[in-house]
């Protein structure tokens, strides 16, 4: 499958939700992809995060990951998204929180430097972890990825208004024609 890091695809307002992003349809496992299936991505994700990036100040550096540190990113990729999903669905996150610090400090251990990917990962996620705004953190209504609203009266719906809302909006109004017409 041809792929390409495009802006849309670092919507998440920082890396660590970026990171957690790189699964497309998280929660339909028939048509679920995981970008990070291919090294190749993985590899290619580094520049287009510098470059795309919402934290890219924070990402000039940005190296690509420690040899032998895909297993434990995974890890952390998975629990930044268990974490903060729960996060902006009100459930109990005691559990989750407990087993996302794990996660951090294995891949915070393992980096060869605070700037490859796994450790960088780690300190957005710490850095959100600590944020006192945390109903900014939401999941966005049409594609379902994490996303940190931004906007002043925090009233966001989608990761990306270009994409995401607008397939939700022309498809709303695709609906009501097609009602109108019945």
């Amino acid at each position: 499958m041809t792929f390409a890091w495009t802006p849309h695809r670092f919507s998440g307002g920082t890396l660590a939700f970026d990171v957690a992003n790189s699964v497309v349809l998280r929660s339909d496992p028939d048509r679920r992809i995981d970008r990070f299936d291919d090294p190749a991505q993985l590899d290619l994700f580094v520049p287009a995060a510098r470059t795309h990036g919402a934290e890219r100040d924070l990402l000039a550096r940005l190296a690509p990951l420690s040899p032998g540190g895909r297993g434990r990113f995974i890890r952390l990729r998975e629990e930044i998204d268990g974490y903060f999903r729960a996060r902006a669905t009100g459930l109990d996150t005691r559990e989750r929180l407990a087993s996302l610090l794990e996660a951090i400090a294995a891949n915070l251990r393992a980096a060869e430097s605070g700037d490859a990917l796994d450790a960088a990962t780690a300190f957005s996620a710490l850095r959100l972890v600590s944020a006192p705004e945390q109903d900014r953190i939401k999941i966005c209504a049409n594609c379902g990825w994490l996303f940190l609203d931004r906007s002043k009266n925090r009233s966001r719906t989608w990761c990306d208004m270009a994409v995401c809302g607008n397939r939700t909006k022309a498809h709303r109004h695709y609906r009501k024609k097609k009602e109108a017409l019945s």
